[in-house]
């Protein structure tokens, strides 16, 4: 595990956390300019998790043929996955190494939580990094999934958690 710092609420650049050296035979990735950017190139990633959380209620409800959600359990869902945001970006920095440095906070500018680290990644612990946070989405789902349709209250927060944690890698 890396060492992790929090960086509190960042309002400066990004860039500053982004600096380190590249062994020479790396292949740096190539980042939009702005955080602007990077969120706009990035929208087309959330018609997957939307697909899977849309058919996920229409299945559920279809096949127990009542509504197997609570409202409110929904909200609570939605509500606590913003304190999961805090998790979702130490999941971030699991594939790192101990030598690596990972800054976690808060970038208000782009009302985003962030896990910023300069250090290189081989392909596989790149694509590890990138989607070990969805399991704050698929693991509630599934047990959204698994669950009778009765437990309204609890399907609910299921539901609004795996929301979050499916659509929040945005």
């Amino acid at each position: 595990m890396p060492h992790i710092k929090w960086a509190g609420v960042v309002r400066g650049e990004l860039a500053s956390y982004q600096q380190g050296q590249l062994p020479a035979n790396a292949v740096k990735l190539a980042m939009p300019a702005t955080t602007s950017e990077l969120m706009r190139k990035a929208a087309i990633f959330l018609l997957i998790p939307f697909v899977v959380i849309f058919a996920a209620m229409f299945g559920k409800t279809f096949l127990s043929r009542q509504v197997s959600v609570d409202l409110w359990g929904v909200l609570a869902g939605v509500l606590a996955g913003f304190p999961g945001l805090l998790l979702h970006e130490l999941l971030h920095a699991i594939p790192y190494p101990r030598q690596a440095v990972v800054y976690i906070g808060f970038y208000p500018k782009s009302l985003a939580a962030m896990a910023l680290v300069s250090y290189p990644l081989s392909r596989r612990k790149f694509i590890r990094m990138s989607l070990l946070p969805m399991l704050l989405g698929a693991i509630p789902m599934l047990l959204f999934l698994l669950l009778p349709a009765g437990l309204l209250k609890l399907n609910g927060f299921l539901f609004g958690f795996a929301a979050m944690g499916l659509t929040s890698p945005y």
